[in-house]
Formats: C-alpha cells, structure tokens, sequence
C-alpha cells in the first residue's frame, strides 16, 4: 500500500482530537487566548453543555485583519517571537486552538484592534474558511463556536451528559479566575449566570480571598491560612485550609504555576507531605495557591493540553511548598476549623453564626522536652496519671483569667469523655482523648528531635506473648524501638519482655502498646527503618499515652489540658486528623431558644 500525504483537513481534525477533548477544552483555550490578548474583562456563555454554543467575549487589545486570517491556520501565533520553546511567558504558544476548533465546528472570530478603524469576522466551517468581511464590535475579540463535534460525529458518542459538561466549564472557567484575580468573569450557562466576580486591584489580599470565597465557599474564606514564602526566584503565595477542614477528594485543591492551572504530581505530593498527621486517611485539605516560577525554570510545552508541568530543579520548589504550608499551620495554633460549628448547628436544626469558631493566634511557646519519669513527663497534666474523682467545678477552681483564654475555663465534664469549657461569647467542647493524644504526639516528636525519648525502667518486666512472626520482627528491630524509649528483647518462643517504657506514656497498656507496635513493624520494608514511619510510630504510641475517654477528670485537671491544647501546634486535630475540639458562639446558641 503506497504511502501518502494526508488532506489539511483530515490533518486538522487528528490535531484536534488531542487539543479539543471537551467542550470544557474549548473554553479553556479560548478564555486564554483572552488572558495573553490583555482582556480585562472576560465573558463566557454556554449552552447544552457547550455542544451546541459556547461564546467567549473580552476587551483585550484585538488582532488586525491580517492577524485575523494567520489566527485560524495551524501553528500560526503571536507568542513566540523569538521561537524560544525554553522562555515561555504566555499561556498558549502552540497556535493550534482556533484551527481546531474551527475543523470540528462551525467557528466564527471578529475582533477589532484597538486604534483600528473597524472591526472583521472570519467563518470556519469544519476547516473551510469564508471571509474575512467588515463586523460591527468593541475593541476586543469575540469567538462564537456552534455545534461542536458534528464534523466528527463519533466523537459525540464519548461526551457525558449536559449537567456534566456544564461542570466541567464551570471548573475550567473558575480555575483561570481565581489564576488571574484582576480580571472580571462572567459566566452564564443558557439562561442563568453561574459565575459573576469583579477584578481585584492589585496587592488587596483581602479582595484576593473574598474572589477565592465566591468560588470555594464562604467555610474556606473564615478558615484560610495566609501562605506567603520565597526562596532564590521562586515565589509562593495563596492560601491553605486548616486541617480539620477537608474534603474526599481533591477537587477543591487549586494550584497554579505563572498563572497556569495545573493537576501536578509534584506539587499535589509536597502538599500531602506538608498537612501530613493533621489529616484523617483519604481526606484532602482546601486550599488555592500560587507558584511564580522564572520562565525558563518551567517546561510548560509536555501535553498539548498544557496541565502538566516539569521543573528545572523540582526539589527547591517542593521544599518551599512544604516549608511554606507548615509554617503557615504552626501558626495557626490550636485553631479549628469553623465548619465544625457549623455542622452541629445544622444538625440541631439552627443557621450557625458566621460559622462559630475565629481563629485566633497566640505565642507559640518553644517545644518542651520531658526530661524526667512519668511524673514530670505528663506536667501540667500529672493528675492525668491516676484516676480522679469529682469532676465538679467551684469558684475556686475556676478563675476570670481562664475564661479570656482562647479555649475558656473548664466547667464540667460530659459522659467522662467530653470536656465542656467556657469563654466570653462562646461554648467549647472538647474531646478529652483526642486532644490530649495530639500533645503527647507532639511531646514525642520534639524530645526525638532532642536527641531521643526519656525512658522508665519497668520495676517487673513485662511479658508479652505474640505470634513468633510477630516477636521475631520486634526482636529485629530492638535497637530502633529504644529509641522510641521502648527497650524490649526476645523472651523465648512467641513472645518479647519489655523491661523499658516511655515516660511521657505514664501508666499505659503495654500489652496492647506492643502489639499494635508489632503490626507497625511488619508493615515496615526490610530496607526502611522506623525512623522513616517516625509519624506512625509515634502516633501509635501517644494513643496509648493519652488520657482516655471515660475517664473522670477533676477541674485543675481539664483546665490544665485547655492550656496545654492553646501552647500546643496542631491541637485543634488528633494525630488520625480528626477535631479535637468545637466552639459553639454564644449568639447561636441564644438562636436556638428563640432569644434572637
């Protein structure tokens, strides 16, 4: 079979095919030849999902009739001026979006440029050009595309349903304007606008977060972490979610490289690795932020789609995003996320009051280190190491000064499990197990940090019995356990003697400790060390080390546990990133009983 050059348009249709997926892509195109054009203003209409219309309008500076015709011809742009793929400082380069769309569809493109006397309109009609001719409009250019794919009908076959497509515009559309905060949106869906946000005037961060909010919900706007670092020519700015407010997926993650919306390995890993212990398996945290990147540091030219990116020296820029977020976390202190409230009131069948819970900041005080046995280990909270009795509170227990704390005075405690606190206009509750198991997790990464974990030798050595996978594994990796503070050796067929406990674990369950501890091992590759699973470790053992659920508690004890929460970072989730604390306002509450 003799080999031939395939027809322009059949060539058009096949570059198409890796350009223009969707409707969604479409609009992605176009909205950025928008963004490179100058546009302050930007508006996008859609029906049925795109298929049968999409229209993108904006105000940028327009192209000549020359510009006009080369615009719709393959691999034909203005944004390569000195044909240097490794300097690319504009969103589209390629010059295939147009020529695409155009062999798919009927397309129609009038622009006027700005100081021009009038405007022109090109036709494209599944890649057969008509015009260009005189068109009446504003300085700008305005791209209507009707009836999408029937030039390839098969291509139809693999689009979803309307409401699917239509949120797939809406992703697309809102990504590019919370990517370019100083230009206006506008996006209407047949008959009803979806999306209305004004421009933000450069440097208002708070205009900046009020944008994000339209889009990520009013939650994220109260609860969002201000994230701001630069290292060498690398800038980060943006904001993140705190922990405790999080979601299933990752579809409210929004990251964006000079103003470029990318699904990135790289930067989704180095969040992950920043959150870490603050989230519960499977959840992932909200946040928007934004990476300024030298141009030439940045390939951007990997997919035609443009989303993914690859970076000179990824290593730097996944250590700003790590370091970046974490600080911005440790900042935030014990504070949890506003939605908690929320969430109670709606189940108790009451509008929360701006959401409940302000997050406040407060001196974070220089990690402590337990540097003695039990007793001084668990300070302030060393009647934690007994149980107590009355839980009731009196005058003496409870002082004014307490109650202008972040988390208020200790008034009573609930089900032995719940601590219930007050401040000046609020109502805390506060899980006694969770909380206290984040502050001796805190406690053990700071004294591992300091050199190792203090440790209290066992009076009578305590014999745990296991299956002999199980003292074998433990027994290998003795050396590593000691310096978690837990000495331990073989003790005969299927089980271990643990002469060596952590102090700062108190009077715990060893044997329950051990096993778990066990299962930690075996889940350990030969070539890892515990070092390297130091989070899970030291999770595992501070459940067993916190104060329990069930457990009474005397005043001076709760409030010395508040306390402790409001010194401690990351105390507003446990160590499985679950709350450990939620603040009801006082005014909701009055909603409640009707006296407002």
């Amino acid at each position: 079979m003799a080999v031939r050059q395939l027809p322009p348009t059949l060539i058009n249709r096949i570059a198409a095919g890796e350009v223009i997926e969707r409707p969604a892509s479409v609009i992605k195109e176009l909205v950025e030849n928008a963004l490179d054009a100058g546009a302050g203003q930007i508006d996008v209409v859609s029906r049925d999902g795109g298929l049968s219309y999409i229209q993108v309008s904006d105000d940028g500076c327009g192209m000549s009739v020359e510009d006009l015709v080369l615009s719709v011809e393959r691999h034909a742009t203005s944004k390569l001026q000195d044909d240097d793929l490794s300097n690319i400082a504009t969103l589209g380069f390629r010059g295939e979006a147009l020529p695409s769309i155009g062999a798919v569809a009927r397309l129609a493109v009038r622009s006027h440029a700005r100081g021009a006397d009038e405007g022109a309109e090109l036709l494209v009609d599944a890649g057969r050009t008509t015009g260009p001719r005189p068109a009446a409009l504003n300085a700008g250019t305005r791209v209507e595309v009707r009836d999408l794919f029937y030039a390839t009908p098969a291509r139809l076959k693999f689009m979803k349903s309307e409401r699917a497509e239509q949120g797939a515009i809406s992703d697309v559309v809102k990504r590019l304007a919370m990517a370019h905060p100083g230009v206006a949106f506008s996006l209407t869906s047949g008959e009803r606008t979806v999306l209305r946000v004004p421009a933000v005037l450069p440097g208002d961060g708070e205009g900046v977060l009020a944008r994000l909010g339209r889009i990520m919900g009013d939650e994220f706007m109260r609860d969002a972490l201000h994230v701001a670092a630069e290292r060498d020519r690398l800038r980060l700015h943006g904001f993140a979610g705190l922990p405790t407010l999080n979601r299933a997926n990752q579809m409210m993650q929004f990251l964006f490289v000079n103003g470029r919306p990318v699904r990135d390995k790289l930067l989704g890993g180095a969040v992950r690795a920043a959150y870490g212990d603050l989230l519960p398996r499977g959840r992932f945290p909200m946040l928007a932020l934004f990476l300024e990147v030298p141009p030439q540091e940045v390939d951007v030219n990997v997919h035609p789609a443009k989303a993914e990116v690859r970076f000179r020296d990824p290593g730097a820029v996944r250590a700003l995003i790590v370091g970046a977020l974490r600080e911005a976390l440790e900042g935030a202190g014990h504070a949890a996320s506003s939605s908690l409230a929320s969430s109670a009131f709606a189940r108790a069948g009451a509008p929360a009051h701006g959401g409940g819970v302000v997050a406040r900041s407060f001196p974070r005080p220089a990690p402590r280190v337990a540097t003695g046995l039990a007793e001084a280990a668990q300070a302030p909270l060393e009647g934690f190491a007994a149980p107590s009795g009355d839980t009731r509170t009196s005058d003496a227990d409870t002082t004014p000064d307490h109650e202008a704390s972040p988390l208020g005075a200790a008034r009573a405690q609930l089900h032995d499990t719940y601590i219930i606190s007050q401040t000046d206009d609020s109502v805390i509750i506060v899980d006694q197990h969770a909380a206290h198991e984040r502050l001796v997790y805190e406690k053990m990464k700071a004294a591992l940090g300091n050199g190792g974990i203090t440790r209290q030798m066992l009076l009578i050595p305590e014999v745990v019995e296991l299956d002999e996978t199980a003292a074998e594994a433990l027994g290998a990796r003795a050396e590593e356990l000691a310096v978690f503070g837990v000495v331990l050796e073989r003790f005969g067929d299927g089980a271990v003697a643990v002469r060596e406990m952590p102090a700062l674990l108190g009077d715990t369950d060893i044997r329950g400790l051990i096993r778990d501890l066990a299962d930690e091992v075996r889940q350990t590759d030969a070539a890892d060390t515990l070092q390297e699973r130091l989070h899970d470790v030291c999770a595992t053992m501070a459940c067993y080390g916190s104060v329990r659920a069930g457990r009474r508690l005397k005043a001076d004890e709760m409030n010395a546990l508040l306390r402790e929460m409001e010194s401690t970072p990351h105390s507003g989730q446990c160590n499985h990133g679950r709350p450990t604390y939620v603040e009801l306002k006082l005014a909701d509450i009055e909603k409640l009983f009707s006296r407002r």
